[in-house]
C-alpha cells in the first residue's frame, strides 16, 4: 500500500518588489493610488513533482538551500496546498517542521502539550494517557508548569520533538531536526526513529547530513531549483548530488585560481621578494595531467610552479608550504631539505612538485610558493594566493588521514 502518493505537483509564489517604496509614509503619498505601486514576480519553488512513499519505508529528501526541500515537506503536512497536482496522503500525519511553533510562550508547558495535541488530532484522554511519556522524553518534568517563554531554546524544540513523536503517527515528516538537543537527546531521536522503522511507520527525512541520510533511508529523492533530479537507492542518489555539488565547487576553485593569478599583477601585500627570479604562474594538475584544483582524496597532485629568471641565478631553492584554510600549517618543504640541488636556472622553466597520494582529510587549503637563496633570502615570495579543495566519502576530522586498517588481536601486544 501506497503512504504517499504526488502527481505532478507544482507549487508556485509570488515575490512583490517596489524600488520607491520603502516606508508606510511612501505607500500612502506615492504608492496606495497606483495601481502599479507593486510590482510581482512568480518563483516556482517546486516543478511537475512525482514520486510515491510505500508504507513502511524512510525516504530521505536531499538538495541544496532553496531547492525546494522545506515546501515539499509543508506540501505533505497540509500545511500549504499545492499550485498544480495532487497529494495523496493515507493514515494519520505528524510533521517535525518548526519544532514549537504553535507553542504560547505566556502559558506552561503542560498547558502547551494539551493545545498542540490536539491540534495534532488526539483527544483528551489520549494526551492525559501519553502526558507523562512527552514529558519524560523531553527531559522538562522540573519546568513542565513553567511558561514556555521561560525555556532555552534546547528545552523549546525538545517539548515540541517529544510532542509530534507521541502522537504515533502513521507517517512522520522531519525537516533538520536531529540536531536539536545535546548529545544524549540526539541518540534519544534516533532510537526513536529506529523505533519507528521497526513498527513499520513511514517516514519522510529532510536533512543536509548525507552521512545520516544514506545510514537511516531506504530510498533517497533529490531535488534541485524544485525539479526532481533522482531519486533511488541511498547512496547512488548521494553520488549523483555530490558529483553535482563538486562540479559547482570546481567551477569556483577555478574562479578563485584565476583571482589569484590576477593579484600577480598588482603589488599585492601577499607577495615579496627580490624579483631576481619571479613565481609568473601556479597550475595544479591530476595524474592525467589536467588542470584542476578540486581533487577527491588520495588523488595524485602535481603543483607546478612557472619562474622566469631575470638573469642567471646560482643555487636557487623552490619551496611550498600547505595550509588548512583556517591558517593551520599542513606541510612545507623545499628542494634544499629534500636534497634536491639545482645548480642554476636562467629564462624561464618549471618546478613541479608532485604528490603522490593527496592523503588529506576533505576541507579547502592555500599554498604558499617560493623561490629564495639558500640563506632564505626570497627573490619571490607568494602567501595563500593559490587555493585548491579536498573532497572525500569519509568525513574524519583533523588535517592528514594515513593509510590505515583496523585488526582485532587475542593475544597481547
Amino acid at each position: 500500500m501506497v503512504a504517499i502518493q504526488i502527481d505532478k505537483v507544482s507549487k508556485k509564489f509570488r515575490k512583490y518588489t517596489n524600488k520607491e517604496i520603502s516606508t508606510i509614509k511612501d505607500l500612502f503619498v506615492r504608492g496606495i493610488f497606483r495601481k502599479d505601486t507593486f510590482e510581482t514576480e512568480i518563483f516556482w519553488a517546486l516543478r511537475d513533482i512525482s514520486f510515491a512513499i510505500p508504507n513502511g519505508k524512510m525516504v530521505g529528501i536531499i538538495g541544496s538551500n532553496g531547492s525546494g526541500k522545506s515546501t515539499l515537506l509543508k506540501l505533505l503536512a497540509g500545511i500549504m496546498g499545492p499550485t498544480t497536482g495532487n497529494i495523496r496522503i493515507n493514515g494519520r500525519i505528524s510533521a517535525l517542521i518548526e519544532l514549537g511553533a504553535g507553542f504560547h510562550p505566556e502559558l506552561s508547558g503542560r498547558e502547551n502539550i494539551f493545545i498542540n495535541g490536539i491540534i495534532l488530532g488526539l483527544s483528551k484522554k489520549e494526551i492525559q494517557d501519553r502526558f507523562n511519556n512527552i514529558v519524560k522524553f523531553a527531559g522538562l518534568e522540573d519546568f513542565i508548569d513553567s511558561p514556555v517563554k521561560t525555556y532555552s531554546s534546547g528545552m523549546y524544540m525538545r517539548l515540541g520533538f517529544a510532542i509530534a513523536i507521541n502522537v504515533d503517527p502513521d507517517i512522520l515528516l522531519i525537516d533538520e531536526i536531529l540536531a536539536v538537543g545535546d548529545e544524549e537527546f540526539q541518540h534519544k531521536c534516533l532510537n526513536k526513529i529506529n523505533e519507528f522503522k521497526r513498527r513499520g511507520k513511514t517516514l519522510v527525512f529532510v536533512s543536509h547530513d548525507l552521512g545520516s541520510v544514506e545510514r537511516l533511508c531506504d530510498e533517497v529523492i533529490w531535488l534541485a531549483n524544485g525539479v526532481l533530479k533522482a531519486s533511488g537507492l541511498p547512496r547512488m542518489v548521494i553520488d549523483k548530488y555530490t558529483d553535482y555539488v563538486a562540479s559547482f565547487e570546481e567551477e569556483r576553485a577555478f574562479e578563485n585560481h584565476q583571482r589569484a593569478l590576477d593579484e600577480l599583477r598588482k603589488d599585492s601585500p601577499n607577495r615579496w621578494g627580490t624579483k631576481e627570479v619571479e613565481i609568473t604562474g601556479v597550475k595544479l594538475t591530476d595524474g592525467n595531467k589536467k588542470e584542476k584544483y578540486l581533487f577527491e582524496y588520495g588523488e595524485p597532485i602535481k603543483i607546478v610552479l612557472n619562474y622566469k629568471a631575470n638573469k642567471r641565478i646560482e643555487d636557487p631553492v623552490f619551496g611550498i608550504g600547505i595550509f588548512r584554510d583556517d591558517g593551520v600549517c599542513v606541510y612545507g618543504t623545499n628542494t634544499a631539505i629534500d636534497g634536491f640541488s639545482i645548480d642554476a636556472i636562467e629564462g624561464i622553466g618549471n618546478a613541479v612538485f608532485s604528490i603522490e597520494k593527496a592523503n588529506l582529510v576533505e576541507g579547502s587549503y592555500l599554498l604558499d610558493v617560493a623561490v629564495h637563496k639558500r640563506d632564505g633570502l626570497p627573490y619571490d615570495y607568494q602567501s595563500r594566493l593559490y587555493s585548491f579543495i579536498i573532497r572525500s566519502k569519509v568525513k574524519d576530522i583533523g588535517i592528514y588521514r594515513p593509510d590505515h586498517s583496523w585488526s582485532m588481536i587475542s593475544d597481547e601486544v
